[in-house]
């Protein structure tokens, strides 16, 4: 079983920037296909960004296309999501997630992450 601790969370004005970590232990990160979800208030969990085994391929919701961009380093065990030109509906609890992949090239569907860490708060002022 795999072990997430997210970092990097804070407040920021719209239009700035933060980059979250999330550090994984405990099994071989490589084995892994990675992700990051989001979730405001009074909303439900959603996708935000994915990236394969490799980090060769990543996929994106729409809502973040062109700002966001999601990045790993298997010899640090480390997955990164650099937010750039953020804006207040960016505002929620940021989770790193996991899933084992028999596919090393390829991104996995959101709905197979099964694997999640405790969460980092993200809040965007206006």
């Amino acid at each position: 079983q795999v072990q997430l601790v997210e970092s990097g969370g804070g407040l920021v004005q719209a239009g700035g920037s933060l980059r979250l970590s999330c550090a994984a232990s405990g099994r071989t990160f490589s084995d892994y296909a990675m992700g990051w979800f989001r979730q405001a208030p009074g909303k439900e969990r959603e996708f935000v960004a994915g990236i394969s085994r490799s980090g060769d391929n990543v996929h994106y919701a729409d809502s973040v296309k062109g700002r966001f961009s999601i990045s790993r380093d298997n010899a640090k065990n480390t997955v990164y999501l650099q937010m750039n030109n953020l804006k207040p509906e960016d505002t929620a609890v940021y989770y790193c997630a996991a899933a084992e992949s028999g596919y090393f090239y390829r991104v996995i569907p959101p709905q197979t992450y099964n694997y999640w860490g405790q969460g980092t708060q993200v809040t965007v002022s206006s």
